[in-house]
């Protein structure tokens, strides 16, 4: 059992460093292209997106930020964001890249799905 676990090791690391690095012009087009027709729009001056979400009130909105902090946690990667009532502002960047990583196309994928989930 640990033989299998050691040789996964490398990988799932390899994995997750090549997450850390800003995405290229190719990747760009591809990646972000979707979610900036569905919505995000990009800070250029700091190579982030964003989006506000405008949710059915403060239930759905608190439980949508919930699904989202617990799979921001699970990739640990965590949004800047900000809630008023129904709506929530969410800036993603990969601050130890300065700017974004793929890291930060898959989680705005997540919350996507995430926000047209209804909340329990």
């Amino acid at each position: 059992m640990r033989l299998g676990c050691c040789l996964l090791s490398p990988l799932v690391k390899r994995t997750a460093a090549m997450s850390n690095v800003l995405l290229t012009e190719t990747e760009r087009a591809e990646h972000l292209a979707p979610l900036l027709k569905n919505g995000w729009s990009h800070i250029k001056e700091r190579d982030a997106i964003q989006k506000q979400f405008t949710l059915k009130d403060f239930n759905e909105a608190f439980g949508f930020m919930s699904r989202v902090a617990l799979r921001a946690e699970k990739m640990n990667h965590h949004p800047e964001w900000s809630n008023v009532y129904n709506k929530v502002d969410i800036t993603l960047v990969s601050h130890d890249v300065r700017g974004l990583s793929m890291r930060d196309v898959r989680l705005a994928k997540f919350i996507e799905n995430a926000s047209s989930e209804k909340s329990d």
